[in-house]
């Protein structure tokens, strides 16, 4: 069973999250939360495999609960109203797993829970060009006073650490592909391919695949 805890402070999106999700036969609800203070300490006493937090809470909001969370072991899945909303640059700088907008249908909130709880970044299908583009740019002080992650130069530079293969897996992560669909067109096996995306986050100092495959669109893109 996928485990999960849902961090959201509407009460009645929060139940209709709750319900989705447990109506799933192969994922159950631990525990919910109100706020982020409680969605940190909700996830440090369960332990999920997933963390579904919404950006904006009182006392403490989802970025700053991510931030908390960042190798606890618990994948955080972000939900937003708006598909450019700053605070969601902030939380993928955090080290969330990626972001969903809070209109999505349910089966496909279930399968981006399963997604994630595979080790597998998930963004919301029509922004993830916008996202790139908004994330790869050129910093500046307007970028950064407005919460925008700047440019990943520094992990850009690093991709020298890399070997041949994990280069070309951190391009099939860039190009979004699951572990088992690497596995394939690498002719790996998907255990394999799962300790390559690891290595690769380790030596380009990157919280997220999100955050790699990002790095991969802006680096190996035009290669």
């Amino acid at each position: 069973m996928i485990r999960v805890v849902v961090a959201e402070d509407q009460w009645a999106v929060r139940s209709g999250l709750v319900m989705i999700l447990d109506g799933a036969p192969d994922i159950t609800v631990v525990a919910e939360a109100a706020d982020g203070e409680e969605a940190v300490a909700a996830v440090r006493r369960t332990r999920p495999d997933v963390a579904l937090m919404d950006v904006r809470m009182p006392r403490k909001d989802g970025i700053a609960a991510t931030r908390e969370l960042a190798g606890s072991g618990t994948d955080v899945l972000v939900l937003t109203t708006f598909d450019l909303d700053e605070y969601v640059f902030g939380a993928l700088r955090a080290g969330a797993a990626g972001f969903l907008l809070k209109n999505i249908e349910a089966d496909d909130l279930v399968e981006a829970v399963r997604v994630v709880a595979r080790g597998e970044g998930m963004i919301a299908p029509g922004v993830t060009r916008r996202l790139i583009a908004e994330f790869a740019g050129p910093g500046d002080g307007r970028a950064q006073h407005s919460g925008r992650p700047a440019r990943p130069q520094a992990a850009a530079e690093a991709l020298e650490q890399l070997t041949a293969r994990e280069r070309e897996v951190l391009r099939c992560v860039g190009e979004g592909l699951s572990n088992r669909q690497i596995a394939r067109r690498l002719g790996i096996t998907e255990t394999t391919a799962k300790t390559h995306v690891s290595r690769i986050l380790t030596k380009l100092d990157l919280r997220s695949r999100v955050q790699a495959a990002i790095v991969a669109q802006e680096a190996l893109g035009e290669r």
